[in-house]
């Protein structure tokens, strides 16, 4: 099986939901987290801060710098994701579409090298 990504593209530049709202997707992504558990697909999830809550690790001629924020200067952040085993590229754009409903957002959907790391 391979492994893609589901990325969650989160708009920081939106207005924040309310708190019923988060609750209600909060509630919404994990029926799906859960129903890919039980499909066998789940590998991991995870939400992220935003992204001023990122640090930039840059190297350069040997040394580093680092600096507070995220790389790129854009409204649209990676705001948490699905790592998921899949049979192929439409069964993992299957699980994107259920992502997309349940959180609201747009999902990027990337498949991981075929490389094997140990």
């Amino acid at each position: 099986m391979k492994k893609y990504l589901l990325a969650v593209q989160f708009d920081e530049s939106a207005p924040s939901p309310s708190d019923e709202e988060m609750q209600e997707q909060l509630a919404r992504t994990a029926e799906v987290t859960a129903e890919m558990r039980a499909a066998g697909s789940w590998v991991f999830v995870g939400g992220l801060l935003p992204s001023s809550a990122a640090t930039v690790v840059h190297p350069g001629n040997g040394t580093i710098t680092m600096t507070d924020g995220p790389f790129a200067e854009t409204k649209e952040q990676l705001g948490g994701f699905w790592v998921i085993r899949c049979e192929d590229l439409d069964q993992a754009l299957a699980w994107a579409e259920k992502c997309a409903l349940a959180c609201g957002e747009p999902i990027e959907v990337r498949p991981f090298e075929d490389a094997q790391w140990t």
